[in-house]
């Protein structure tokens, strides 16, 4: 049987709140009294690569499956778009992760930039920037970027399922994912024109008006997979200079075509071994014998965490001048709860082995080690979502401890794209649009469905595929 966890709607008092963590025994410290005004932690100024932002609220990159088959935005991609520039937030660290090429692509609908898309690509842009302005006036303290993937793994670019792209051969994921033999693999040759596709693709960005690109490595997509290419031979593989080669040689290019365009690195700083439902559909660790090596910034046990090697990236990103890193952890695909820490999990999940807020607590924890070993980086902290209530309580405590520079919001945003402004102005929170984890928009786009805030927004509830989506969330729990 699954374990019952508390609510956070039952914990309405900080009392009750502390209660429950010490309960618990999860570190997770929060203001009680949330501050307003020009003195707020979360109203503070802060600037990086020449920019000064109005407040310390991000919105981070999330994949919407709504563009259309060419790689555009439709106009849902824009109400999104449109909703993160309203919200109120001044660092927008992608809104969207943009495929460099066709085959990279997570799924059908993915926003794919190239020469034909750079002009709806740069359109989108800039109706995030009048929605902002049309709210709260001059958009120069914002800052926005447009995170650029390939999904190796996990690319899904047409409609007959995944056409992986692989750097290595892995143990679990391969048998996971259905991959028997060494046609997904990468060679060294194709990488190499993969760096000039992102190259290009950044250079295209900055055409585009962003300020920065992201150089995703985080999720189990392709940058993120590098960092555990250990058992991979040749330049890309093996040693930490050669899993970080795949970097190196894309800032390289971007410094050399784009000269001033600022990088920046979404990173999943560490990883576990893959979790599968167990006995009542909560999630257990895989089963696998010995040392675990697949996991960067995993101890080797599957289910521990050694940031030696997060650190020594870190310190490669200061090197390389990379000022921008945002904080994440795991994969969707197979370690959710550690990456999106949920009550209700997506269709192809399992139950949390855990109470999500460990897991929130889990990456706060880690955010701020790795920001007290590299101060003079600027970080993004992630996984806030699932607080709800007291997302506003820890996101300022976690600032004004110095524990992150910016709290980065990401599914919140669909159902209530309001909140950070609201939480600015010292406004009650909106109680029927805080997100509660209910997955849908995970669940929707396993359908092959639009992703959105099905339960709590009304526009979502209103389109067709809420009914598609709980036809077929009905028969999941029957079957």
């Amino acid at each position: 049987m699954a374990k019952k966890y508390k609510s956070i709607t039952q914990m309405r008092t900080p009392e009750k709140f502390r209660a429950y963590l010490e309960e618990l025994n999860i570190v997770l410290p929060f203001d009680e009294e949330m501050q307003t005004g020009p003195d707020a932690p979360l109203a503070q100024p802060y600037t990086v690569e020449g920019v000064t932002l109005g407040n310390r609220f991000a919105v981070l990159p999330m994949e919407g499956w709504d563009g259309t088959p060419d790689g555009r935005p439709s106009e849902l991609t824009r109400r999104r778009w449109q909703r993160f520039g309203a919200s109120g937030a001044k660092l927008i660290w992608g809104g969207e992760a943009a495929a460099v090429r066709h085959d990279g692509r997570a799924n059908p609908n993915q926003l794919m930039i190239s020469d034909d898309t750079l002009g709806d690509i740069a359109a989108l842009r800039a109706a995030l920037v009048e929605a902002h302005e049309a709210r709260f006036g001059a958009s120069d303290d914002l800052l926005i970027g447009l995170q650029l993937t390939h999904s190796g793994r996990f690319a899904r670019p047409g409609k007959q399922g995944l056409e992986p792209r692989t750097l290595y051969h892995h143990p679990l994921l391969d048998a996971k994912f259905g991959i028997k033999d060494d046609s997904a693999l990468m060679s060294d040759g194709e990488i190499a024109e993969l760096v000039k596709d992102f190259v290009k693709a950044a250079v295209l960005s900055r055409e585009a008006g962003f300020h920065f690109v992201d150089i995703k490595h985080c999720h189990g997509y392709l940058g993120h997979e590098f960092l555990s290419a250990f058992d991979r031979a040749g330049r890309y593989g093996g040693s930490f200079e050669n899993r970080t080669r795949f970097l190196r040689e894309i800032v390289a290019g971007i410094r050399a075509a784009a000269p001033g365009l600022r990088i920046g690195v979404r990173l999943s700083a560490f990883d576990w071994i893959p979790f599968q439902p167990g006995a009542g559909g909560v999630g257990e660790p895989a089963p696998f014998e010995g040392y675990y090596p697949y996991a960067f910034g995993g101890d080797g046990d599957g289910d521990g965490i050694d940031l030696t090697e997060p650190k020594a990236f870190l310190d490669l990103l200061a090197e390389l001048d990379i000022r921008l890193v945002c904080i994440t952890a795991g994969s969707p695909y197979y370690t959710p709860h550690i990456q999106r820490p949920a009550m209700f999990p997506p269709s192809d999940g399992y139950k949390p082995p855990e109470d999500p807020l460990a897991g929130v607590a889990r990456q706060i924890a880690v955010t701020a080690e790795l920001k007290q070993h590299r101060p003079d980086l600027t970080y993004v902290g992630s996984a806030y979502s699932y607080l709800q209530e007291w997302l506003p309580n820890v996101a300022q405590y976690v600032v004004r401890a110095g524990m992150t520079d910016f709290v980065g919001i990401g599914r919140m945003v669909l159902s209530y794209p309001d909140i950070a402004a609201d939480v600015l102005a010292g406004r009650e929170l909106a109680r029927k649009r805080i997100c509660r984890t209910f997955s849908d928009c995970t669940t929707a786009p396993r359908s092959g469905l639009v992703s959105g805030c099905y339960p709590l927004d009304d526009f979502y509830k209103a389109r067709p595929e809420a009914e598609i989506l709980a036809k077929a969330k009905a028969g999941q729990k029957e079957g």
